[in-house]
Order: C-alpha cells, then structure tokens, then sequence
C-alpha cells in the first residue's frame, strides 16, 4: 500500500515521511485514533516506504520487488501479530495459524477493518480474543532474525489493548532494546486501555477523523458516486473509511439507509406486528455489520431531529429528501424522549456486536420504540 492510497491524513504522512528524511525512525511508535481513520493502512504504507528501493520523496514506487511483495503483504520482513483466540480449526491460538485469514481480510478491505469485521472473517465472533504469550514469544523469535531482504524489519501489533497482561513482560525488553532496523507499530483504538509500561516505551501518533472532503474526494474517484452523494455519506460516516465504503456498497446496492430507516419508524408507530415481523426478517438477511450500520444511521438521524427540533435547519447537512422527512419526523423526537430512544438503540448495537438473535433483538427494539414515539406524539 502506498501513501497516496490511505485516505486523507495529509498531517500524519508528511511526519512520518520526515522521521525518515531525517534519519530519526523511532524504533517503537503507537498509532491511536477512532476506527476507520487508517492506522493500519498507514503503517502498511510506512513500512512499505522504508522498504522500498525506488522511493520518491514523498511515496513508495509500487512497482519494485519489496513493494509488490508489500502489496501482496508477502514480503518477509513485514510482520503482524493480532487477537486471536482457540476456534475448532485452531485450538492452540497463535497469529501465525490465522495469517492466511488476515492477509485474505486486508487485501479484500484495504486496511481498513475493525475488530468485528476480524472476528467475523476469521471464525471467533462468538469468543474474546487476545495478544497472548504465544504471540509474544514469536515476537522475539521474528525480530531476532537477521532481515531477509528489506531495510527494516516492520512488525504491526494490531490492537495493542487486548494485549494479555500475563504476557506483556515478554514484550517490554525488546521494545526498550529492539535489535538493530527494527521498527514496531503498535496500533490502538483505546490507548486509555494500552498497559501503561508499554505506552511509556513508544512515540504516539495521533491520528484525526478523516476530513469531510477527503473522504467525500474519495467516495467520488474510487466508488463512483455523485458529488451529492458522496458528500453526504462521508458527512454521515463521520470521517470513517470503513464506514462510508459500506454505506457507499448499500447505496449503490439501491438499499440506502435512509429508505429502509423511514420504513421502519413507519412501521414501528403502526405496531403492525405482521408488517414488523416481516421487515425485521429482511434486517437480520443483512448481515451483522450491515445491522450495526444501520443501527448507527438511526442514532445519527435522531441526533439530526433533535437539533432540528431545538436549533433549525441551519445546523445540520441534508440531502433534501432528508429534509423532506425529517420535517414531518422531527416532532417525535425532542429532549424528553431523544435520550431514551439513542439508548434502546446503543444497547442493540452492543446486542448485535455480540452476535444476539437478530429477530429477537429487532422485535423487541421495533416495538420499544414505536411505545416511545407514540407517548411524544400523545
């Protein structure tokens, strides 16, 4: 992967690309920031421009040996450690024996994956997964080679934060005496949750949300959709790649959040159980994450009436069949409900994450919210 392939994060590539102009590398760095603003795809890119022996000033060539490896996520000196935990093809878990599955996941993704998309592709959504004393073990073991063909040896810890703490001490002296060209990305999330030993030994970078207008550049050059329509799908993805390739793939699909959300709070205020029952068979044919999507669209749409209700239009982005409904929907939700609605739905996001009935989950949730807006409009 090259620089110009990670969306956005203008900033954060022109410091990376300087600790190597100036020779100043630090051996242990941790990339922190909210889901789909590129960590991973820009470590690929890092290591893959430290590797490469035709570099620019500003991008790997692509097209050398160690970058079509890099491409490839083959090349011998790029490592990778990440949760795993026993599955019934694997019971003694260890990165090693899922590298197939992550490599499979990357390529098809772009980098850009969360943890449920992990735990889904590789078979263990239903378990906890941790960076075990295993993975630790073979840390050492990797990074005590002499490097095959590369300038660095690159190993990325996907998710530090589910680092078992039984095996931490096992991480700490090579990351305090790396062996020569080495260089560990270590990438979070929730850096709040990283062991403090292991925070003290590494240099952070910060990554922002993706900007409106990258991702919104994005969606228009690579996924094909309008101005309008991409900009309104970065707008609501909320600067996340992730998240707006998915509800791009939905709305390109002709199955846009928008129309399934006035469907169902149409059909949730009827409390037709028939309908209802009907309708939540088509959510739970959509996928665990497509459900999460459109769980999220809902929270953003409830905001959006809310302060639609309290402030006008002046300070939310629509598109105008947006606008179009939220001017009838708005009056349902206002300060006294709006609270009680976002949290029936974040607790069956938190529901769908852990792989709950989604018929079950989408019934209940239907009729506790059509109860809810039926008291407002009383």
């Amino acid at each position: 992967m090259k620089f110009s392939d990670v969306v956005g994060q203008k900033q954060v590539k022109e410091r990376l690309l300087n600790t190597i102009r100036s020779g100043r590398v630090p051996h242990a760095q941790l990339f922190t920031g909210p889901e789909g603003s590129g960590k991973l795809a820009t470590a690929l890119a890092y290591g893959q421009y430290l590797n490469c022996t035709a570099r620019s000033d500003g991008d790997s060539c692509g097209v050398c040996p160690s970058c079509i490896k890099y491409n490839k996520l083959v090349h011998p000196d790029l490592h990778f450690i990440f949760p795993v935990t026993s599955t019934r093809e694997v019971e003694d878990p260890a990165s090693r024996y899922f590298i197939h599955k992550w490599r499979e996941l990357l390529l098809k993704q772009k980098a850009y994956i969360n943890l449920h998309d992990w735990y889904d592709h590789s078979g263990i959504d239903r378990k906890q997964a941790y960076i075990n004393t295993e993975d630790c073990q073979e840390i050492i073991r990797l990074l005590n080679y002499t490097s095959y063909e590369g300038n660095y040896k690159v190993m990325v810890v996907w998710m530090i934060e589910k680092l078992f703490h039984q095996a931490a001490p096992r991480l700490l002296k090579i990351l305090e005496e790396p062996p020569d060209s080495t260089l560990f990305i270590l990438i979070s999330e929730h850096p709040e949750l990283v062991i403090s030993t292991i925070l003290s030994r590494t240099q952070e970078m910060k990554f922002p949300r993706v900007a409106t207008t990258d991702l919104s550049s994005f969606l228009k050059s690579v996924h094909g959709l309008s101005d309008q329509q991409a900009w309104n799908i970065a707008d609501q993805a909320g600067g996340n790649v992730r998240e707006a390739v998915l509800r791009s793939s939905m709305e390109t699909a002709g199955e846009p959040y928008q129309e399934m959300f006035e469907r169902w709070m149409r059909l949730s205020y009827s409390r037709n159980v028939r309908k209802i029952l009907d309708f939540v068979q088509e959510i739970s044919a959509l996928g665990r994450e497509r459900q999460k999507s459109l769980l999220e669209y809902t929270l953003e749409v409830f905001r959006n009436s809310f302060l639609l209700h309290a402030a006008g239009d002046s300070v939310v982005r629509l598109s105008p069949s947006e606008t179009e409904f939220l001017s009838k929907f708005r009056k349902f939700v206002h300060p006294g409900n709006v609270s009680h609605l976002s949290q029936e739905v974040q607790m069956a996001i938190h529901h769908v994450e852990r792989n709950a009935n989604p018929g079950i989950l989408f019934t209940d949730l239907t009729l506790k919210i059509g109860n809810i807006l039926h008291e407002v409009s009383g």
